[in-house]
């Protein structure tokens, strides 16, 4: 297959540095600082929407390469072994990864949200805003996720 270069369009800032921290993002609040060759009014318009999705690069884990074994869902035996694309973690081929976040403020280049579960330093590739008409209706899925991932958005 053919490859492609992404350039990160932005960086993450907030608290957070411990990659291996994985719960409780709720109340983070990260301002993603966009790059100066989008010009100030690179975010005009998304201080009109409450939620932005957040495309980013989980760039301080090892690309292990292989990724053909279903392995338990966050590593915690006794889970069910899932494949590679039916986690949210950063064990991915391309290693990217996508949050829908909260917007607090926007002010020139520097949009600030809440809820963002990536670390400081964190290369940002895309934002979008978030459109009621793009959320489906009715998203089902497996009973033991909810209790999993109880505190990971827990503020």
């Amino acid at each position: 297959m053919p490859s492609f270069e992404i350039t990160p369009i932005g960086t993450v800032r907030n608290e957070r540095t411990d990659v291996q921290d994985t719960d409780n993002w709720g109340a983070v609040r990260s301002t993603i600082t966009v790059d100066e060759r989008f010009g100030e009014a690179c975010l005009q318009g998304l201080e009109g929407f409450s939620h932005v999705e957040v495309l980013f690069v989980f760039d301080r884990f090892p690309d292990d390469g292989d990724f053909r074994e279903p392995r338990p869902y966050r590593g915690i035996e006794g889970l069910p072994p899932m494949g590679v694309f039916a986690g949210r973690g950063p064990r991915r081929p391309n290693r990217l990864g996508v949050t829908c976040c909260a917007i607090e403020s926007v002010k020139g280049r520097e949009l600030t949200v809440v809820g963002l579960d990536a670390v400081s330093g964190t290369p940002v590739v895309d934002l979008k805003p978030v459109m009621a008409e793009f959320v489906p209706a009715g998203v089902e899925q497996p009973a033991w996720v909810g209790g999993v991932m109880a505190d990971y958005f827990k503020p």
